[in-house]
């Protein structure tokens, strides 16, 4: 799937909220009553977009995968779309399956907004240290304690992730991105990981910011919390459990 999150209060259900997964299952069940609701690989926040989010539900309708795709289309709104469909398991669930995720933080260098990044990248018109930045990056690879990585809401006890790679990208003259992959994530990590960078970047913060959070497993060690619209959910890795073809494609 993928959906411009501006308009979404994030992918999991909420009463009275606007979501991903509750505007997904009204398109499914108007093809098929009884289906389930859609389980998701990745419970996106407010505002943050999806390239390539993967949803599963089970259906007992003989329908083939580009029936769907072509049917849940035709019922969801212009901001949300599914992409690709295959055949899985009952049950099958992404989100406990999925090899790792990868998600982009772009950042849009420049004094002047532009119209075509709104909603797409978080504008910043004071100068970064990208060097700086990159070092800080790489202090986030590898297997850590992420507890200080997370806001508030988050209660989970388990807190050790894998991140395989956190690097910067140049997409353009004036267009930075964050590159963040790993096997799971926390409510908020990576746009706490992207606020951070740009901490050290401007000089808010010293560097090793994110070591240190990370011996001490204390919020207040990292920088702000990136706003979400510079945020999209880029790909989950489920190729090894569907045949070990790339998927999503």
């Amino acid at each position: 799937m993928a959906y411009d999150g501006e308009r979404f209060s994030g992918w999991a259900k909420a009463p009275s909220e606007r979501t991903v997964q509750d505007v997904l299952h009204a398109a499914i069940t108007r093809m098929d009553p009884d289906a389930s609701i859609p389980r998701g690989a990745s419970r996106t926040d407010a505002g943050v977009h999806a390239e390539g989010q993967a949803a599963a539900f089970d259906t007992a309708r003989d329908i083939e995968p580009r029936g769907w795709v072509l049917g849940l289309n035709a019922a969801l709104d212009e901001d949300v779309a599914v992409r690709a469909a295959r055949g899985v398991a009952v049950g099958f669930d992404p989100r406990t399956v999925s090899r790792g995720k990868r998600y982009r933080y772009r950042i849009l260098l420049d004094q002047a907004r532009d119209p075509l990044l709104r909603g797409r990248a978080w504008r910043i018109g004071y100068p970064l240290d990208l060097d700086k930045m990159a070092r800080e990056a790489a202090r986030a690879e590898g297997t850590h304690d992420f507890r200080a990585f997370r806001s508030a809401r988050d209660e989970r006890r388990i807190t050790i992730r894998t991140l395989d790679r956190v690097a910067l990208e140049r997409e353009s003259d004036r267009v930075v991105a964050i590159v963040v992959h790993g096997n799971a994530f926390m409510h908020n990590m990576v746009r706490i990981i992207a606020g951070t960078l740009v901490d050290v970047a401007r000089g808010q913060l010293e560097e090793g910011a994110i070591a240190r959070a990370i011996a001490s497993g204390a919020r207040d060690d990292l920088g702000a919390t990136a706003p979400p619209h510079g945020l999209v959910l880029e790909h989950v890795d489920l190729g090894v459990v569907l045949g070990g073809a790339s998927w999503p494609p």
